[in-house]
Parts: structure tokens; sequence; C-alpha cells
């Protein structure tokens, strides 16, 4: 199975076990945004995998968690990722537990830099050199 082209998100496809998290932050971030963190590390499969980290304290709100991880599962399930383990860490707070939970500026801020870091880590086509 290729990872592209595939819009599943079966259970061969996340992060699941905490020593599987570890070996993954135990690695410096591939990549920084305003609210997000994500680390990268090569995996034996054919395919790429995501694990997603939202503390209470950076989103006091179920609510808001929630959106969080499944705008981030959309973005990676339409991503061409080369076969990675994927974590994606909130790192700063997005709102507070007296302000809504979820508008839609919130929701398309979160999604444009979620998916600047799924096509950081898209494969670069090969240069081809012409005479």
């Amino acid at each position: 199975m290729s990872s592209e082209g595939s819009h599943d998100f079966a259970r061969v496809r996340r992060i699941v076990k905490t020593d599987e998290f570890s070996s993954v932050f135990r690695l410096r971030p591939a990549q920084k945004t305003a609210h997000f963190v994500l680390y990268t590390c090569a995996n034996e499969l054919p395919h790429a995998r995501l694990g997603v980290v939202v503390a209470k304290r950076f989103a006091p709100r179920a609510v808001t968690r929630n959106t969080i991880k499944r705008v981030t599962r959309e973005l990676f399930r339409v991503a061409k990722l080369p076969a990675v383990d994927c974590v994606v860490r909130l790192s700063r707070p997005v709102n507070a537990k007296t302000g809504p939970a979820t508008t839609a500026a919130l929701k398309a801020e979160l999604r444009v830099e979620i998916a600047r870091l799924f096509q950081s880590q898209a494969p670069r086509p090969a240069k081809t050199v012409s005479s």
C-alpha cells in the first residue's frame, strides 16, 4: 500500500503506543508554526503514521481539543507524505476558557498552520537537468 491517495485513518496509520510517541519526541522538531510543533521520524512501514498531542493547558475546552485533532487528521489523510511517523503537538494556547470554544477564524488559522507543517514534509519532485 502506498501513502499516496490513501484517504483512510485506520489504526495502522496512527501512533498509539507511548514508546512510539517517545521515540519520535526524542528527535528535534522538524517544523514549527505559531501554535504547533511537528516531530518526524522515518519508519519502516509503507505509509506515514500520525500522532496528535493537544494538552488541556493550551486548549482548556474539549470542543477545541477535538476540533484540533479532527482538522489535523483530515489534513494528514489528504497529505502525500513519505513513510514517516509524524507527531503534531500543540505548543501554545489557542484560546481561553472564557471565550468561544471554536470560531470559523480559529479553524481557518489552525488549518493553514497544520497544512504548512505537512507540506514541509511532502516529498519534493526531483529536479531535471536540461541541456
